[in-house]
């Protein structure tokens, strides 16, 4: 890390510390050249992701949003704030690590999907008639005789 004072190229590490609710690490340098100390910080550089809408559009991915649609297709169901924040948080690290750029809605909604069916059959109905966006009562029973099929198995 180079010198805010002499431009030195060599410091040493006085002292390390969490910083930013552990998103950031605080260090005390040092400088071998003119003993001058300063601080710098080290955070993870966030690339982000986008999302190819059908439309076509690109936004960047958002966590809150997948949050929302979880929301509301649990209302009145008894799924728990915690296990809709996991189940935020899964989707969300399978988005990231998927180390794609760019990730279709489709994608996010599947994945959305798949969390959904392992908590509550009923909002993952839900989710799945927007999603899917049923044009009729013959694809909504086609899902749902998919859901009961699957759970014979």
């Amino acid at each position: 890390m180079k010198c805010l004072y002499c431009g030195c190229e060599d410091s040493k590490v006085i002292d390390s510390r969490s910083a930013d609710e552990g998103r950031t690490i605080r260090r005390r340098r040092e400088c071998i050249s003119c003993g001058r100390r300063f601080t710098t910080y080290e955070t993870i550089e966030d690339t982000p992701v986008l999302v190819v809408k059908t439309s076509g559009l690109r936004q960047a991915f958002d966590a809150q949003k997948v949050k929302n649609g979880i929301i509301k297709s649990c209302e009145k169901r008894p799924v728990s704030m915690s296990a809709i924040d996991e189940m935020v948080s899964v989707v969300a690290k399978k988005v990231y690590n998927s180390m794609e750029q760019e990730i279709s809605s489709k994608l996010i909604g599947e994945m959305v999907m798949e969390e959904l069916k392992k908590y509550d059959e009923v909002a993952y109905v839900r989710y799945a008639s927007v999603y899917r966006s049923f044009k009729d009562i013959e694809s909504f029973m086609h899902e749902l005789q998919r859901l009961i099929d699957n759970k014979k198995l």
